[in-house]
Parts: C-alpha cells; structure tokens; sequence
C-alpha cells in the first residue's frame, strides 16, 4: 500500500529535485568551458555543433565530454551504493569505500593493468572482487545470528588495509610504464578517462541504478528492523543479498572507471536525506543525482589550479571532516 505524501514533503522533494538538477546543470556548463584552455560560451557553442575551431572541438568531444560524463556516472554509482547500503545496514557510517568493497574491485582492477590481462573485462572482474570481498567483510562482522555494524565497519579497514598491502607489492613488481596508470586508479582519478572507459563499463552501471531504484521497498522494509521487516513477510536473506549485490555492482563499476574514490557515497545520502526524509523511493535516486553532481564538481576543482589533483584527493578532503563528525555525534548520542 502506498502511503500519500503531504503537500509540505511534495514540495521538499520538488524543490530538492529542482536544487540539485540546477547545481549539476551549472556544474556541468562550468566543466564543459574551463580547464587548461579556457573556452568562451560562443566557442563552447560552436565546438558542441562540431562547428569552429578543430582544436577546441577535439577539446570537447575527445578530452572533457567523455570525462564529464565518466564523473557522472561513477558519482551517481557511488551515491546510490552508499544509500543503498547505508538503508541495509540502518547505519549512516556504511560506504562502499570504508566497507572495503571498492580496495577489493581496485585490487582486481590493479592486477589487470600490471599483467596487462583481458582489458575489456575489467567491469566484470572488478565486480567479482567486489563481492568476494564484501562476502569476507560480512563473515567477519558476524555476530551470533546477526550482523554487528561496528565489527563490520572493523572488519571493511582491516580488509583494506590487508588489500593495500597487496596492491602496494604489485606496483613494487610491475614495469615502469605500468606504475603510474596503477597509482591513478589507487588514488582515484578522472584524467585520461574516455569512451572507451564510458562504454565499457557505463551499460553495467545504468543498469544497476535501474536495479537499485526499484529496490526501494525493500530498503525502506529493511530500515524498519529486522522483526517488523519478518513480520512483513520479507526474505531478510534475499531481500539483502539483492541489495548488497546491486551496491556492489555500483560500486565496482565506479572503481572499475575511476579507481578508488571514496567519501562519496557517505557523504551525498546524508544531504540527500536532510532534504527529503528517509524515504528511499526518492533518497535512491536523488542520492544518484546528487553523487553525479558532487563528484562533476570535485573533478572541476581537480582541475582549476596550476597542477591537476586527483579527485579522490578531492572527495576525501570533503569526506573526511564529515566522517569524523559523524563519529563524533554517534559517541555523544550514546551510541555503541
């Protein structure tokens, strides 16, 4: 049974619709016509009609298209991972990158560039290595017949702390010319990214948001408690295997694109939720939304000064203040 939304949270939703589709409009403008060659709007015009100078068409269509579209895509995965996962576990410090799911995509990813093994498989391998590492972070954060969020959360740094180690010893024995395209996917990186990035892995990453969107009952039956949510007549197991899968498939296909970039997915569901509630029919896909938007902007600052910054190192400078704040708040309410 649908529950009818009041004329005051219609207009929340509308007006965050609204606030957020207006910032990643502005945000992409902005990314499209700055960089290291400046274009005026008549000239960002003209090289979007394939009209005007070739060097600035070649700028569009070949360097900051397929790069702006890259950070849309993964930005929208890891918004809905966190949401998603974030409802699952009924807890505001869930994300695909402390959990550890993205180091065990990386970790695959990272094998792949140093042995230079099967390129146009990377989306899918990147995703196994999701899920056997998510399986591992489970099974550690067991607790009797439960799940204990904390030991989770231990469980997801340990695990990726153990994967860096690795990571760390196949950049050790890699060739040269095979390093730094490992670094900039451990770091967290946009640049260079391009078609063949988007097409490869973008299919995976649509579906999968199409797939976690319409799981939105269930998460919101989940965030009840797991009583209510039997009572109901819900498949704890199935309901989070599905939702697990779904978040890690994101999750993987965004590391698979633009290595390790964390903090988003912590990050974005919060914002999303102080503007609409709780109700994941609509924090879903405005988590999507407002991860493509957050990501599209720390790729723009990347990019401003002098020498380009990875943008992971942008999101966790936005990221880690918060999570420590969360941290913060969760000690002062009490909570264990």
């Amino acid at each position: 049974m649908k529950i009818p939304l009041s004329a005051v949270r219609q207009n929340r939703i509308l007006l965050a619709v609204l606030l957020i589709g207006t910032a990643l409009i502005i945000t992409l403008a902005l990314s499209l016509s700055q960089g290291a060659v400046p274009l005026s709007l008549e000239q960002l015009w003209q090289a979007i009609l394939h009209k005007g100078d070739p060097t600035n068409q070649t700028i569009i269509w070949d360097l900051r298209l397929p790069r702006i579209i890259a950070a849309v895509i993964v930005g929208a995965a890891l918004g809905m991972s966190g949401a998603l996962l974030q409802g699952m576990l009924r807890n505001s410090l869930a994300d695909p990158f402390i959990l550890g799911i993205s180091a065990g995509a990386g970790l695959i990813v990272i094998v792949m560039i140093t042995w230079q093994v099967f390129p146009i498989a990377i989306p899918f391998a990147a995703w196994l290595g999701a899920i056997l590492t998510s399986a591992v972070v489970i099974f550690l954060g067991r607790a009797g017949s439960g799940i204990s969020i904390e030991k989770l959360i231990l469980g997801g740094v340990a695990v990726s702390s153990l994967l860096g180690a690795v990571q760390g010893t196949l950049l050790l024995l890699a060739e040269d010319g095979q390093i730094q395209t490992a670094l900039s996917w451990l770091v967290g990186s946009l640049n260079a990214r391009g078609w063949k990035e988007v097409t490869t892995a973008g299919p995976y990453i649509i579906l999968a948001l199409c797939a976690g969107w319409l799981l939105a009952r269930s998460v919101n039956v989940l965030a009840l408690g797991d009583d209510l949510a039997v009572g109901l007549g819900v498949s704890l197991t199935r309901s989070r295997l599905l939702i697990g899968g779904v978040a890690t498939l994101l999750a993987a296909g965004a590391v698979s694109i633009g290595g390790l970039i964390g903090f988003v997915g912590l990050i974005v569901p919060h914002g999303v939720r102080l503007l609409v509630g709780t109700d994941h029919r609509f924090v879903l896909p405005l988590s999507a939304l407002a991860g493509a938007w957050l990501l599209t902007f720390a790729d723009l600052l990347s990019r401003l000064g002098a020498v380009e910054l990875p943008v992971g190192s942008v999101t966790a400078l936005l990221g880690s203040p918060l999570f420590i704040w969360l941290l913060y708040r969760r000690r002062s309410a009490g909570l264990n």
